[in-house]
């Protein structure tokens, strides 16, 4: 990725709104690999022709095999002022999913503890009383079901690392393209998670601010199903 292809959403003298194209990390890792981080940090210093480091935080984060809608502050004080919005629930993420199968509830809260094994990097549920055991909770709709697909819309209350492919696969429906976590059940794809929806008050201005990319409706297995923004409305 470069930064010619860098889609920005939204842009000001404090935050930066881009899309996250799947399979680009959002940060440096391992892989060395071209992350998004860098590649919006390039995008300023050339159009603001600004000397020396350029300063973009990290607000939160998407596996890098999600795609969908991020928030990168500019300055220091909006990179403290978003995550404290994070830190107090303020700061709202919905996405949007394929399962493979079908919940047996159609809408509700999963609430489990999970853990990362550093050795692999997979994650697992466990009980709570495991050392280092994390809370993760999540709330879900299941909007539409077809070809032993589901749609299923996810705000999270939590943001542990696999999070919502680590809760769908351990009550038996995996995301779709998931081979990691999937197991058995595991359909071979691209994956079908998508950061949908973002929106959070603005650091200065206080004004709340709404995001939405939609996932490749033209790819399988989004293209079975109707997305429209209804369906990022939890409790229709």
């Amino acid at each position: 990725m470069t930064k010619e292809d860098l889609v920005v959403l939204y842009e000001d003298n404090h935050i930066i709104v881009v899309f996250k194209p799947q399979n680009v990390p959002c940060c440096e890792d391992a892989t060395g690999d071209k992350d998004l981080l860098t590649v919006i940090k390039e995008y300023i210093k050339e159009k603001y022709d600004k000397p020396g480091n350029v300063y973009v935080g990290l607000v939160h984060r998407l596996d890098r095999v999600t795609g969908g809608v991020m928030v990168y502050a500019k300055s220091s004080k909006a990179a403290a002022r978003l995550s404290e919005q994070m830190r107090e629930g303020d700061f709202s993420k919905k996405y949007l999913t394929v399962l493979v199968g079908s919940p047996k509830e159609k809408r509700g809260i999963w609430t489990d503890y999970m853990k990362k094994n550093t050795v692999n990097n997979m994650v697992y549920v466990c009980p709570s009383t495991v050392e280092g055991a994390k809370l993760a909770e999540l709330e879900y709709r299941v909007i539409d079901e077809k070809k032993g697909l589901s749609l299923v819309m996810i705000e999270l209350h939590t943001g542990r690392t696999h999070q919502i492919r680590v809760q769908s696969s351990s009550r038996g429906t995996p995301v779709y393209g998931d081979m990691r976590y999937g197991g058995e059940k595991a359909v071979k794809g691209r994956i079908a998670l998508w950061a949908a929806s973002l929106s959070f008050s603005h650091p200065v201005s206080k004004e709340r601010l709404t995001f939405k990319v939609f996932p490749p409706v033209e790819n399988t297995p989004w293209k079975y199903f109707d997305i429209t923004d209804d369906v990022l409305v939890y409790g229709k």
